[in-house]
């Protein structure tokens, strides 16, 4: 592992551009599920019912049962040392961007500013009727939450049935082609749009950095370096692996 970690320093200290891809299980450690799997909100919320934009548009009181449940994770969640860490790389100038399919603004409560985020964030409301946002914090006390208009708010996620921000699907894969290193930290990459991001990087020369608890099905087949375990405990070592090196770029050794 500590010769691994010392590759995949090497070459996000090299790299010119560095992107960061993360899924749920980056926020794992920080009191998150995955809502897909095992005793995670799917199991008990039906997301075809629930999750739905059609749903929330027919009785926005009762998918609101489900967002409490989601708020009480969300809200109270805080950055664990992964969220952390990509942080400090960010303030470090060697990490560009991070793409990810969280909603939880961990990555922002850890120090990152560039994130583009796919499915939206938990941390404001959005009226639908007249576009007015409000922090979820300001309004938790409101079962279900309206707006001064008096509509009932929506989380601003992206439910099924509605269409990820143009811009953040643009932008991502623009960044992607020209990446020189992608970390994939903490997802499958099994879900459309985002598990094309890393094929895209690669295509275009990139280097791709694996941190999961298990193996994917990138790891045979694109990953360069493949890092198994936590989050957390990974790009901690990672980051600090980095602070030692990154003046003596040749004390790096090579793959």
């Amino acid at each position: 592992m500590a010769r691994k970690l010392e590759n995949a320093a090497r070459l996000i200290v090299r790299s010119e551009m560095t992107l960061a891809l993360t899924g749920a299980g980056i926020s794992v450690e920080s009191g998150i599920p995955d809502f897909r799997s095992a005793g995670g909100l799917w199991e008990r919320f039906d997301p075809g019912e629930y999750a739905t934009v059609e749903a929330f548009r027919a009785d926005p009181e009762k998918v609101w049962n489900m967002f409490r449940e989601m708020e009480v994770l969300v809200l109270q969640a805080k950055p664990n040392k992964a969220h952390q860490g990509l942080g400090k790389l960010e303030k470090m100038g060697y990490l560009h961007t991070i793409i990810t399919q969280n909603i939880d603004n961990l990555h922002q409560a850890g120090g990152a500013r560039n994130v583009i985020e796919y499915h939206g964030n938990f941390a404001t409301l959005l009226c639908p009727a007249c576009g007015k946002r409000f922090g979820a914090e300001e309004k938790k006390v409101e079962n279900p939450p309206r707006c001064v208009c008096r509509q009932i708010l929506k989380p601003d996620v992206v439910l099924f049935g509605e269409a990820i921000p143009r811009s953040a699907l643009n932008r991502s894969f623009q960044l992607a082609s020209s990446a020189r290193t992608l970390m994939v930290i903490g997802t499958s990459a099994a879900v459309s749009p985002a598990n094309t991001i890393p094929a895209v990087a690669k295509e275009n020369g990139a280097k791709i950095i694996e941190i999961n608890q298990e193996r994917t099905h990138l790891t045979d087949s694109i990953t360069d370096i493949f890092l198994e375990g936590s989050a957390g405990e990974i790009v901690e070592r990672l980051v600090s692996v980095i602070n030692e090196k990154r003046d003596s770029h040749s004390s790096i050794p090579s793959i």
